[in-house]
């Protein structure tokens, strides 16, 4: 049966996908860098309609969503010290 045209056969037999190839991954990471450029771009021509000031700001929603993951990752590790469990917790 032959590989689909997503998928190639290795020699040794394993299939390898497409998302294997380094460069294809780097492909789709200058992708998502040019929706978020384009997108932080329309902004500009974008009429807000929020009620606070600070949201009318250049960049705002997407520094605000930057800055929410990074407290979301900040919390994730503070509670992983609190929540923390010895390795053997369920053998015991």
């Amino acid at each position: 049966m032959p590989a689909s045209k997503d998928t190639m056969q290795e020699p040794g037999g394993e299939k390898r996908y497409w998302l294997d190839d380094p460069r294809n991954v780097g492909r789709i990471v200058w992708a998502l860098y040019a929706v978020c450029a384009g997108l932080l771009l329309a902004d500009v021509f974008i009429h807000k309609h929020g009620p606070y000031a600070i949201e009318h700001l250049f960049g705002f929603y997407g520094i605000f969503g930057f800055v929410g993951c990074v407290a979301l990752v900040l919390a994730a590790r503070a509670m992983r010290v609190v929540l923390m469990r010895p390795e053997n917790y369920y053998n015991e």
